[in-house]
């Protein structure tokens, strides 16, 4: 499951609604909130968690919530009358660290709980479960850390994951790279190494090496183009890569769609029909260091393997035969990593965007 982040310290506003809308198409199934946002009138927090959670359940959406026992109390909530909450849309609720296990036991028979993941120990399983707590109830939730420098060890997370399995569903979070959460606006990621990395890159490496089963995004907002690209992962298992400086001899070979051969290369990504299309000679141009992510075509010098593309995994040596015919944009280079043998993957030109991610 994919997830998102919505904050309460504002009003829904028409392009938040519709954020949401475009997430859910491209694959998100979660909603993230907080009710630790200082408000100096705490009933705008329950009116717009009831905007919300509308917005959600239209979408049938899950809806956590981070809470302590003052941030509810201030909202106009309380934990003995979970089903407001409920019938508000909310599915969830991550507790603080002060809410006593006992109180957590008995909530895990009314909703959704969702424990610290970096905090939890074997003693607090053991007296949850002397307490009776439905443990198909609970999950385990990482923090993030708005502050550079906080964020969790990659190694350290992985090993306490693998412990946390056992027993539970875990979720983390990556920095947006768009709107980004004040006041610091670093990023919102569980894992230092996060940062500052593609959202969907630090999704994939999440999952396939952190040993986590969700992952939401912990800023306000991504880019639409990055939007674009979760979506067509998360759905069709398609990669799609901005490129730039692209030769115009060799614009519609490479501006389309490719795969990844199955019998996969070490040092580059190999378009598995490229070089079987019918094409004219391809005479020797820009024939530089492959860089990671150059986009080369083989040229006439390479007789048989003429008109073969592919992305360079590592940097590689100036080769007579190699057209350099494009470069995959730095933001997108991590992405190379999703593209394993058999992957669809689609290479675009860049397009340059402003602020909100519109087209200029």
């Amino acid at each position: 499951m994919d997830g998102i982040s919505v904050f309460l310290n504002q009003d829904m506003s028409p392009e938040q609604e519709e954020y949401i809308r475009q997430a859910h198409r491209s694959g998100f199934t979660g909603i993230f909130s907080s009710l630790h946002i200082p408000e100096d009138d705490a009933s705008k927090y329950k009116e717009r968690l009831r905007t919300l959670g509308t917005l959600a359940k239209e979408r049938s959406m899950k809806l956590m919530i981070d809470i302590s026992t003052n941030a509810l109390e201030k909202a106009g909530f309380s934990l003995e009358e979970v089903e407001e909450l409920n019938t508000l849309g909310v599915t969830g609720l991550r507790m603080d660290d002060g809410i006593s296990n006992q109180t957590i036991a008995e909530l895990t028979h009314q909703i959704e709980i969702g424990l610290n993941a970096s905090t939890i120990t074997a003693d607090d399983l053991q007296e949850l479960q002397e307490l009776g707590a439905d443990f198909s109830k609970i999950e385990a939730w990482h923090n993030y850390y708005p502050r550079p420098e906080t964020g969790l060890d990659a190694e350290w997370f992985a090993a306490k994951n693998q412990w946390l399995k056992q027993y539970f569903r875990v979720t983390a979070f990556i920095s947006g790279d768009g709107e980004r959460r004040g006041p610091l606006k670093r990023g919102l990621p569980t894992l230092e190494q996060h940062r500052d990395v593609h959202p969907l890159f630090a999704s994939w490496e999440l999952k396939n090496q952190g040993y986590c089963d969700d992952c939401y995004i912990g800023d306000p907002r991504i880019r639409a183009c990055t939007m674009q690209q979760w979506q067509q992962f998360s759905l069709e298992k398609k990669v799609i890569l901005a490129v730039h400086k692209v030769s115009d001899r060799c614009r519609s070979m490479i501006l389309r769609p490719h795969q990844n051969r199955q019998d996969e290369a070490r040092d580059v990504i190999r378009s598995a029909d490229a070089r079987f299309r019918a094409i004219e000679a391809i005479l020797p141009e820009n024939t530089v260091t492959r860089q990671v992510g150059a986009v080369t075509v083989d040229n006439q010098k390479y007789q048989r393997y003429m008109g073969e593309i592919q992305i360079a995994k590592r940097t590689l040596p100036a080769d007579e035969k190699v057209n350099v015919a494009a470069e995959v944009c730095q933001e997108d280079l991590p992405l190379l990593n999703l593209i394993t043998a058999g992957v669809s993957f689609e290479l675009v030109e860049k397009k340059e965007t402003n602020s909100l991610g519109v087209n200029k």
